[in-house]
């Protein structure tokens, strides 16, 4: 396929103040093509037709329905599910066992969605409740390949490194666990902030930077083009973050104790690319170049969002997130002369 431009739904704005509806038919209406759900949005609806009540299960398969029929009515394509947290390597194997009945009712939701791939952040729980045995982690994710393969059609997992994942950190890391998982439907979610927002970029640094940001993100993207195989990589996201004023430690605003400062970077901070009015300054371009025209992608590209201005109020915030994020893929669209 050629490139197409895709948001996701959160970045629209926060699914407690902003309806679905609204944020979906302003993605339309700028020119987006598809969208990535989140399933926060999903429950809220499902919660509307429940009265605000506790949804039950039929009540949030009713909601994929509605959300399904809804993009197809504005031409927007669901490219993912997201994010199915908190699964691979915990010690605690209650757990594990609770979320594999999750995972086979999240089955039953992108069957309704009629969308094929599930999106899969690496673990951040703390460290304490995780174990970073490898073979734990892959058969754990193992699990999850089989699972989808066994459905008609076939579902997939998009593994993402998050940049404060707790094992998992790096693209170089979540690409060693897709490769020893080893099955076709089992890929990787690249996303530019996740990536220098780990080699390149330190908020809680006065500069900004790590000690060698250029030499290190040189390297990342040499290794990435190198050893990725591209039909692995199942979809791309694009976005960049603020540089912080002051250095986000004790006492900035962003700070939550015992959380990692990228971590609420990430929640409270990003902009989306060229979006220098906003503090984004990362060399994020470099990268989705490097991964469309060195590693050869094609597909989805995806704009996500998470930023404190998606809990602003007011009916026009999913409006001005729409445009905002159209904006960023018009540039890039143009700058990497993307057809």
């Amino acid at each position: 396929m050629s490139y197409q431009p895709a948001i996701m739904s959160a970045s629209l704005g926060r699914a407690w103040l902003h309806d679905l509806d609204h944020k979906l038919e302003q993605a339309s209406k700028v020119g987006f093509k598809g969208i990535e759900i989140f399933y926060e949005d999903l429950d809220y609806c499902a919660r509307k037709i429940a009265g605000n009540d506790e949804p039950t299960t039929d009540q949030l398969l009713q909601a994929a329905e509605q959300i399904q029929t809804k993009c197809h009515s504005q031409g927007l394509e669901i490219i993912a599910l997201q994010p199915f947290l908190f699964y691979e390597g915990l010690k605690d194997r209650e757990q594990h066992a609770r979320l594999i009945e999750k995972m086979e009712f999240w089955l039953q939701i992108v069957k309704r969605l009629k969308t094929k791939t599930i999106q899969i952040p690496a673990n951040f729980l703390s460290a304490d409740q995780l174990t970073d045995d490898i073979d734990v982690i892959v058969a754990d994710l193992r699990q999850l390949a089989d699972m989808g393969a066994a459905q008609t059609p076939v579902v997939r997992y998009a593994y993402e490194n998050l940049c404060w994942s707790t094992v998992n950190d790096t693209w170089e890391k979540a690409w060693d666990v897709v490769k020893r998982v080893d099955r076709p439907n089992f890929g990787i979610c690249l996303d530019t902030f996740n990536i220098a927002g780990k080699v390149w970029a330190d908020p809680a640094s006065v500069t900004g930077k790590t000690i060698n940001a250029e030499v290190e993100l040189h390297e990342s993207i040499r290794r990435l083009v190198a050893e990725v195989d591209v039909t692995k990589v199942f979809y791309l996201q694009v976005v960049d973050a603020e540089r912080m004023e002051s250095p986000l430690v004790p006492g900035h605003p962003f700070h939550v104790d015992g959380q990692p400062s990228r971590m609420n970077w990430s929640r409270n901070a990003r902009t989306f690319m060229y979006e220098e009015d906003r503090g984004a300054y990362m060399p994020v371009e470099s990268i989705a170049k490097a991964i469309v025209f060195e590693l050869g992608y094609k597909g989805w590209i995806s704009m996500e969002l998470f930023s404190r201005t998606m809990s602003d109020e007011g009916k026009n915030v999913p409006d001005l997130h729409a445009q905002r994020g159209i904006s960023a893929w018009k540039q890039l669209q143009e700058r990497l002369e993307l057809k």
